[in-house]
């Protein structure tokens, strides 16, 4: 992981950091909070730790600049015995954990155990991808004329028009994107960096805009948005993925509301199937209702028919793994069914 190491102790901070770097993680440090936040703008971090007293500026106040600016990034509030009170102040503001000094290698070590795990709960589930590569493919083989705003912008092409991006300009980038759709029948757009939108613009109005975008968009072409998720909290990214993908996401849902779809899907998480196969796992006898059903699955993306075989698409594994998931859900209350993996029995007293 990458650490920041916050504390106006030299001796001290130098030694957290050779013990971090000894544990494999990329460590930076600094004596003072406005030199933490410029090391922040500057670079991206996993988690901050930082002493919780230092002269002028203390750890709270880093802790609010982080939440506010980039709400991906852990912090781990450093603190003596007497301001323990106070670190469980800073955790109810946001912090991940505190730890007390003089600590053990062994609760540091745990501490940056729990945060991987807070990590891996939090990341997106598909790998992130590079605007400026989703724009040229799109641009490609010509099927799309593309329209590309962001701050690292590829190279103009035939079929790749690249402007310049005001994030504090909504009605401008708006107005761009509506035209750009209405003059080509078959238009994309792709936008990097839509999180710096958020710094000048209520979430509510960013959506509003993204929605008027994807609406211009509708029956022309895709509307691609890249966002740094360091920058973004998770209300946030779900709200902008619910915006740019709201009519994909209805028919997955769609997909889901069958049970015989349901099944299939499940059946498929261990391999292609053929036809036959999928009718028995569907557990039904009637040829054109499978027929229906697989057409329906492949229409929302979640399989593709070849070779005589049915299988999961990228997006239909990422909807099998969520079918799993909402099956294995804590129960409503003490009336409801439930299916759980049996925990190791405990050993008699």
């Amino acid at each position: 992981m990458r650490l920041l190491v916050v504390d106006d102790d030299r001796v001290f901070r130098e030694e957290l950091a050779d013990l971090l770097r000894d544990d494999g993680h990329a460590v930076t440090v600094e004596g003072s909070v406005p030199k933490a936040v410029e090391r922040l703008e500057a670079d991206a971090y996993d988690v901050v730790l930082t002493d919780l007293k230092m002269p002028r500026h203390s750890g709270l106040e880093l802790l609010r600049e982080v939440r506010s600016r980039w709400p991906r990034t852990l912090v781990v509030m450093i603190t003596g015995f007497a301001t323990v009170e106070t670190a469980l102040d800073a955790m109810k503001s946001g912090a991940f954990d505190y730890l007390r000094k003089p600590f053990r290698v062994e609760q540091v070590r745990e501490t940056l155990r729990l945060v991987a795990q807070e990590r891996e709960f939090d990341a997106p589930s598909d790998a992130q991808r590079d605007p400026v590569r989703e724009a040229q493919s799109l641009a490609a083989d010509g099927r799309y004329d593309v329209l590309f705003l962001g701050d690292s912008a590829p190279e103009a092409t035939p079929h790749l028009t690249v402007a310049p991006f005001d994030p504090a300009d909504l009605a401008g980038f708006t107005d761009r994107c509506t035209q750009f759709a209405a003059e080509h029948t078959h238009a994309a757009v792709v936008v990097a960096g839509a999180e710096r939108m958020l710094a000048s613009h209520r979430l509510e109005d960013v959506v509003a805009a993204l929605g008027r975008v994807r609406g211009a968009l509708e029956g022309r072409g895709p509307f691609r948005v890249g966002f740094n998720p360091r920058r973004v909290g998770p209300s946030e990214a779900l709200a902008l993925g619910a915006t740019v993908t709201a009519e994909e996401s209805h028919r997955t849902l769609e997909a889901f509301a069958n049970p015989i779809r349901r099944q299939v899907l499940s059946r498929l998480v261990d391999g292609p199937a053929s036809f036959g196969e999928a009718m028995r796992a569907a557990g039904i006898d009637d040829s054109p209702k499978l027929a229906f059903h697989l057409r329906k699955l492949v229409d929302a993306g979640l399989l593709r028919h070849e070779n005589e075989e049915y299988r999961l698409t990228p997006r239909g594994e990422a909807a099998a793994r969520l079918l799993r998931d909402a099956m294995f859900l804590p129960p409503v209350d003490e009336r409801s069914n439930l299916a759980f993996p049996r925990g190791r029995p405990r050993s008699a007293d």
